[in-house]
């Protein structure tokens, strides 16, 4: 299955957004195999930094560390998808500045809900950074749910369990990018996540 034939979108609303930087990941893989998925917050600027791009895009390269520096030993995202975690972005556009608005997130979880909806077996979601979190919490409160993770600062209430139709939820900071490589304490966070969430 190739998660791009499935999810699309029609009218691209949002103004805040680079729509020309539009990404969904366009990769072949058996959906009821993954068991982790890592959400992010947008689509890189650059195509070529995106997760599943050729090369080695920035996205990819800070990933794959924090996978590895929390005891994974993995490469490439084909490595990821073979111990069952798929990496997406809660915004399928790129930033046009250095926000991205509420409304923007909203209208962009239509499409990472059903994105979601394709993969019956999720034991964990990782939501990395504010963006992600929104995007979940906007999803259950549309279905009824209610908030699935607390307002707070990320490092208060990452510690405390939170579920989601079955899963665990892990709140994080953002992987992708080089901002991964200046802050020590997310850094270390993130990894304690990863760790935790792939031992479900």
């Amino acid at each position: 299955m190739r998660i791009d034939h499935f999810i699309h979108c029609v009218s691209y609303p949002c103004t805040d957004v680079r729509h020309d930087a539009f990404a969904v990941p366009g990769v072949t893989i058996t959906a009821a195999e993954i068991s982790v998925v890592l959400i992010s917050e947008c689509a890189p600027r650059d195509p070529a930094d995106s997760y599943y791009a050729k090369g080695k895009p920035l996205f990819l390269e800070t990933t794959v560390q924090a996978f590895n520096d929390a005891g994974l030993a993995v490469k490439t995202w084909k490595d990821l998808l073979q111990k069952g975690i798929y990496l997406t972005t809660a915004v399928k556009c790129a930033k046009a500045s250095q926000a991205i608005q509420t409304a923007t997130v909203q209208r962009c979880s239509l499409l990472l809900e059903q994105e979601l909806a394709l993969f019956p077996n999720v034991k964990a979601y990782l939501l990395m950074g504010d963006v992600a979190i929104r995007a979940i919490n906007t999803i259950a409160r549309r279905s009824g749910e209610g908030r699935i993770i607390p307002a707070g600062s990320t490092y208060k209430i990452r510690g405390d369990t939170y579920t989601w139709r079955g899963a665990r939820v892990y709140p994080s900071y953002l992987q992708a990018g080089p901002s991964f490589y200046i802050e020590k304490s997310k850094r270390r966070m993130i990894v304690e996540d990863i760790r935790a969430a792939c031992s479900v």
